[in-house]
């Protein structure tokens, strides 16, 4: 049987080794919640900076740009890290480079996989879906905050070592012990996720609409998966 791992934050994933596996990036407070959902809403691509500056400076090769530090929109930057603004296919066929404070950051240091996918709780059974296809172990990378452990990354990596159960095993204590934690509080992850860190840090910010779109299951049938540097969509 396959293995399937978590990494708990960026700053631990040199503890880890990416070769010949499969890492699903997760940033669940909304990096990855809104690429999916703009992949879903007919963005063709995406490309992600973990620079400030590097991203802003996509607007010049017709990229739509957005940025995100601190759960605030970034300076000089047309939209800053909500999935709620690329539903209705607000920005069908155009481009976007985006930079947040974590999930970027967590891509760019999963270099070195076989894959790279974009994980999110809208997309959870097509996810799912397509590394049950695959014959290979996987690891989960949680963007965390700022370095360290969020409730948030490690409950959805405790839904999906669930969700994989039948074709992967837990490798080490961390994805045991997150499956576990799903199964006690996954039948509501908003009352659960609500005393999260970054969970009030987004409400002190006003966007309960944000917090209850990335907390819901299975919108979208596609899949995030970074090709030659830039994140597509498939449709699994």
């Amino acid at each position: 049987m396959n293995k399937v791992e978590i990494c708990f934050s960026p700053e631990l994933i040199h503890l880890h080794s990416l070769e010949n596996k499969i890492v699903v990036v997760v940033d669940i407070f909304r990096a990855t919640s809104t690429m999916i959902a703009a992949l879903a809403n007919g963005i063709t691509e995406i490309k992600t900076f973990a620079d400030l500056e590097e991203c802003r400076q996509m607007s010049k090769k017709g990229y739509l740009i957005a940025g995100e530090r601190n759960g605030l929109t970034a300076e000089g930057f047309e939209l800053g890290n909500s999935p709620i603004a690329y539903l209705d296919d607000a920005f069908k066929g155009r481009k976007l480079a985006m930079t947040t404070t974590n999930g970027t950051l967590a891509i760019s240091k999963s270099n070195g996989a076989s894959e790279i996918l974009i994980g999110s709780f809208p997309n959870l059974s097509a996810t799912v879906s397509y590394l049950q296809s695959k014959n290979q172990d996987i690891l989960i990378h949680c963007a965390g905050w700022k370095g360290m452990f969020n409730l948030e990354d490690s409950l959805y990596a405790g839904a999906l070592a669930k969700s994989l159960e039948a074709t992967h095993e837990a490798a080490e204590d961390g994805a045991l012990a997150m499956k576990v934690l799903f199964e006690k509080e996954g039948h509501d992850l908003k009352g659960f996720l609500s005393q999260a860190s970054h969970a009030k840090r987004l409400q002190n910010h006003n966007i309960e609409a944000d917090i209850d779109f990335c907390l819901t299951l299975d919108l979208f049938g596609l899949i995030g998966i970074v090709q030659n540097d830039v994140l597509k969509g498939i449709e699994v």
